[in-house]
């Protein structure tokens, strides 16, 4: 199976589905901490020079999540439920405050690859074509190149 070192991101043309994928040199458990310790979700998430606060996190099935990023000065606010925390999968809702109807349905899993490897797979449905690609135009790729890499750092210099 071939290493997917750098996120991979695909609109599938059929449904407003967002399909992401990224190998990972950890393991499902400290990928799996990374996604549901909001000291560690805050170190991480987004693109380049944000900072997070998280306001509300309770990553357990039924439980919801609120935080806001910034970055010079212009706060952005997200919110959502965890629909089911388990050590292989999340399940959740995304929503952006700005559109506070463009929700997305994400489902993340972690495959252990061995070796200390995990392949992240995540697929987010929304509710339109158009809102799909309201989603890929905001910066969403950049945003988790930036996370994504930020995170491989966290585990390589022991954080996780």
């Amino acid at each position: 199976m071939p290493s997917i070192t750098e996120t991979a991101v695909e609109a599938d043309p059929r449904v407003p589905i967002i399909r992401i994928t990224r190998d990972f040199a950890a393991t499902p458990e400290q990928l799996f901490r990374a996604h549901t310790d909001p000291a560690l979700f805050a170190r991480w998430v987004g693109p380049d020079g944000t900072t997070t606060r998280i306001e509300h996190w309770d990553a357990t099935t039924g439980g919801s999540w609120r935080y806001v990023t910034e970055r010079d000065g212009t706060e952005h606010r997200f919110h959502g439920c965890f629909h089911e925390v388990r050590p292989d999968r999340i399940v959740q809702t995304f929503t952006y405050a700005g559109d506070p109807d463009g929700v997305l349905l994400s489902t993340m899993w972690f495959e252990d690859l061995g070796g200390g490897r995990t392949r992240l797979r995540s697929q987010s449905l929304v509710d339109s074509f158009e809102g799909r690609d309201a989603w890929l135009r905001s910066g969403m790729e950049t945003g988790l190149d930036d996370g994504y890499t930020e995170l491989e750092r966290m585990v390589t210099d022991g954080t996780l």
